[in-house]
């Protein structure tokens, strides 16, 4: 167990720098509110430490309260997004304290906890993976609001592997049962439990995420002028919104551009798009004589190992998430081009279905059977209900530690300021099945 405990001390460690590095700016950045959609940042730092007193002091370890005068500030279902810059929140130096010296507080929980307690908070760490994967979610939101907010200053342009073109553009799942969702993960949240049977027909999904170039023929085609391939509530959405491409993209004669956090560059074609909401995947997939695949397609591609009868932890098996397998961590501040990680496709031959974009499913958000809440009903139980949709895979914003086949995030469908993306599937036919 003193292993385990060395591995949180790290993550934590290494999930609060990522967090200062994103808010070591000037007080009137982390103050200002860059978009209704977000919070000011200072908010999402001072949230992190928190939602680690309120869990890891107060629920597992028992210790009274640090700033309970400050619990509704920070609470997200007291107040809207768009509301929170009329809060009395901390200020950034203040805020910066409050983290650290909660944290501190949070070192002295971990070195005395049991993991083998029965207690479900203390169990193999179960609190503090749900502390870290909670920061590493908020630091993505951050990256989120900052590329809004149009500051220079994040690009990271680090290399990445080369893209391979060609190749087979779509995998074939055979029909058959596999278990979705977990048992055993000792980090999953409670809407990934419990695993659970599920009997799915052939179909045939895309070997990679949709690339820019291949969106690119829709806009061309005009898909946005034309309701044929959207929804009703889908062409409200673009007729209301005047969207006519993703977000942060522009066109200059002949050449599509985009702005990636204050930086204006052409749209690399052989990346995945992103920055696309629910409504712009389904009416792309429409135009090209595809659907989007429902969560349950889209984890059996990824995950599921006809030769085990098991679904991996990750699409190319146990081994943790490294450069050489899936653009995670921010390493570089973009997907990866199409075909840059051969080597962590899924057994189906599904290739960067973990990091580069969130992937839209066609799936609303709903309990597995059997689901039980825990720890909160605020995290997952509120949320269930049509008015959300499903993405899977994780971003390059994402940490691996909040990455596995099984996890599930969420959003509206008319979000796209979220690093999202998708890929197509399709039904097989009586013959191919």
């Amino acid at each position: 167990m003193n292993d385990l405990k060395e591995r949180i001390a790290a993550q934590l460690q290494a999930v609060r720098d990522r967090s200062l590095t994103y808010t070591d700016a000037e007080d009137d950045l982390l103050t200002r509110q860059h978009s209704p959609l977000m919070s000011p940042l200072v908010w999402d730092l001072a949230h992190v430490g928190n939602y680690e007193e309120l869990w890891v002091l107060r629920a597992a370890g028992g210790i009274e309260p640090v700033r309970p005068e400050i619990d509704d500030i920070y609470d997200a279902f007291k107040t809207p997004r768009k509301d929170r810059p009329s809060l009395p929140m901390l200020r950034p130096a203040e805020a910066r304290r409050y983290i650290e010296g909660v944290r501190g507080r949070v070192f002295d929980v971990l070195s005395a906890v049991d993991f083998d307690s029965p207690d479900p908070l203390h169990r193999q760490g179960f609190v503090f993976g749900l502390v870290i994967q909670h920061e590493h979610q908020h630091d993505e939101t951050m990256l989120a609001t900052l590329q809004l907010s149009g500051e220079p200053g994040l690009v990271r342009d680090a290399a990445l592997p080369p893209g391979r073109p060609g190749g087979p553009e779509e995998v074939f799942v055979p029909a058959g049962s596999f278990l979705m969702g977990t048992d055993t993960q000792p980090w999953a949240y409670d809407n990934e439990r419990p695993a659970h049977r599920v009997d799915l027909p052939a179909y045939w999904i895309d070997r990679f995420p949709v690339s820019n170039q291949a969106y690119t023929a829709f806009l061309d085609a005009g898909g946005y002028d034309d309701p044929r391939w959207w929804t009703p509530e889908g062409w409200r959405w673009r007729t209301e919104t005047g969207a006519v491409a993703p977000l942060f993209w522009t066109r200059d004669g002949d050449t599509w551009w985009r702005t990636r956090f204050g930086r204006t560059e052409p749209v690399p074609m052989d990346e995945p798009v992103q920055h696309v909401c629910w409504y712009e995947a389904d009416a792309y997939a429409r135009f090209a004589g595809r659907r989007l695949p429902t969560e349950a397609e889209w984890e059996k591609a990824c995950g599921f190992d006809p030769g085990t009868g098991r679904t991996r932890t990750y699409p190319w098996g146990e081994d943790d998430p490294g450069p050489g397998r899936a653009n995670l961590g921010h390493r570089a501040a973009r997907p990866a081009p199409i075909g840059a990680y051969p080597s962590g496709a899924s057994p189906c031959g599904a290739e960067q279905m973990v990091g580069d974009v969130w992937e839209w499913t066609a799936s609303t958000f709903q309990p597995y059977p059997g689901f039980r809440s825990f720890p909160y009903p605020e995290y997952s139980e509120v949320f269930f209900g049509s008015g959300y949709r499903v993405l899977r895979g994780g971003s390059w914003a994402a940490d691996p530690a909040a990455v596995r086949t099984t996890f599930r995030n969420w959003d509206h469908p008319i979000r796209r300021q979220i690093f999202s993306g998708f890929r197509c599937a399709r039904s097989a036919t009586p013959e191919q099945a």
